[in-house]
């Protein structure tokens, strides 16, 4: 999994850092907000950890531009202020959880997994992007048509729907799509995604699927 850490105090970003990789995870770090906004822009997370105090920009008003985009991973804010209303500000915004400094980065770990875990509870069931609309609940793929997807298809085309302009890596693919087949390689990844292209075709979308053979792949308007 991967997590972005936006953390300007630089001991205590380390420090979390270091004990989310040794757990396994994957850690992006931002020393600001507005440097953590990029990062979300161009990448694909699991969870975001935004201080609230950070400079040029806050973590505030970084995370309402993360959720101005459309951007809903699962966020944990971390704040030094215990006043109530640094936390409404904060779950405002749209933040998921919060911490109040200081705290035990085992409790951050657990609460990272526990968002990570209820996921699906954050995601829309209806996705839109250019004139393309995704319809999980039924699995259907509509602009001036419709058709109806396979599983794997759905699954497929809700990761690049909620990531639109975003490079995807086959193995972030994978790992998303097909974490429950470990056979599952890169040629299974190009199939579904010729797949795809086809249905957007199929339904006269606005949207193409950029990228050969290996990926990276990204959702843009044509």
């Amino acid at each position: 999994m991967r997590i972005l850490l936006a953390e300007d105090e630089q001991q205590l970003s380390r420090a979390v850092a270091a004990v989310l990789t040794h757990m396994k995870y994957e850690v992006d770090v931002a020393d600001n907000g507005l440097e953590a906004v990029d990062l979300a822009a161009s990448n694909t997370y699991d969870c975001m950890v935004l201080d609230i105090m950070m400079p040029v920009m806050d973590g505030i008003e970084a995370l309402t531009k993360i959720r101005a985009s459309g951007d809903v991973t699962p966020v944990i804010m971390l704040t030094a202020k215990a006043e109530v209303s640094d936390r409404v500000a904060g779950l405002d915004a749209g933040a998921d959880d919060y911490l109040t400094k200081p705290f035990a980065i085992a409790e951050l770990a657990a609460r990272i997994r526990s968002l990570t875990r209820r996921m699906d509870s954050y995601t829309p069931k209806v996705l839109s992007f250019g004139n393309v609309r995704l319809d999980t609940t039924v699995s259907e793929l509509k602009a001036e048509n419709s058709v109806r997807l396979s599983q794997k298809e759905m699954e497929l085309m809700e990761l690049l729907m909620l990531n639109p302009g975003k490079a995807m890596t086959t193995s972030q693919i994978i790992d998303k799509v097909w974490k429950d087949d470990p056979k599952a390689e890169e040629g299974v990844v190009w199939m579904y995604i010729s797949y795809l292209k086809s249905k957007l075709d199929a339904v006269t979308g606005n949207l193409v699927i950029d990228g050969e053979k290996g990926g990276p792949y990204r959702l843009e308007e044509s």
